[in-house]
């Protein structure tokens, strides 16, 4: 039977998330909820599982149901295993009428997936959301923090090799120290 690894932040990230508690009143540390979710996910390969999200909740001192109503509220959080990159693709309105569709469409069959699945390699993942507010540059994506606007076919291949050759997982945590 495998061993299952203990959940538990690295001394950095820990030191970070008790940092960011102290940010609140004594009795409000759950305020501090959507910055530990997210340093969480950074932490434990871009998704938060059961155990991570019953991690956050012992340190914030709630109810494990309420990191999962959070978690599963906002689509910046991965209830699942994603690749390396996730690529986010803005499908609101402005997007689609600038072609996001067509994005997306160039994506799957660039890729071999469909919204919502992970390259063979575990390299892409695939997902639209709702608006990111770059209404201005469509057609848009996230991935990690960083926004791609006015994309093209051409520049959405320039991006997928740049993020290949890269081979790190970016994300939405922001320097917190």
């Amino acid at each position: 039977m495998a061993e299952q690894k203990e959940i538990k932040f690295s001394e950095e990230s820990l030191k970070v998330a008790l940092s960011l508690m102290r940010r609140y009143p004594v009795g409000k540390q759950k305020s501090a909820m959507l910055p530990l979710l997210h340093l969480a996910q950074a932490e434990f390969d871009g998704w938060l599982s059961v155990p991570v999200m019953n991690y956050v909740a012992s340190l914030l001192e709630i109810k494990p149901v309420e990191v999962y109503e959070v978690a599963s509220f906002y689509s910046m959080f991965n209830l699942k295993p994603v690749g390396k990159c996730l690529l986010e693709v803005c499908h609101t309105s402005p997007c689609w009428l600038n072609g996001a569709d067509e994005l997306v469409q160039h994506l799957q069959k660039k890729l071999n997936i469909k919204v919502g699945e992970t390259t063979a390699d575990g390299m892409f993942s695939l997902k639209t959301v709702e608006c990111l507010g770059s209404c201005g540059t469509a057609p848009m994506l996230q991935c990690g923090s960083k926004y791609y606007e006015k994309l093209t076919h051409d520049k959405m291949d320039e991006l997928l090799d740049q993020f290949k050759q890269k081979g790190e997982r970016p994300t939405y945590l922001d320097p917190l120290q």
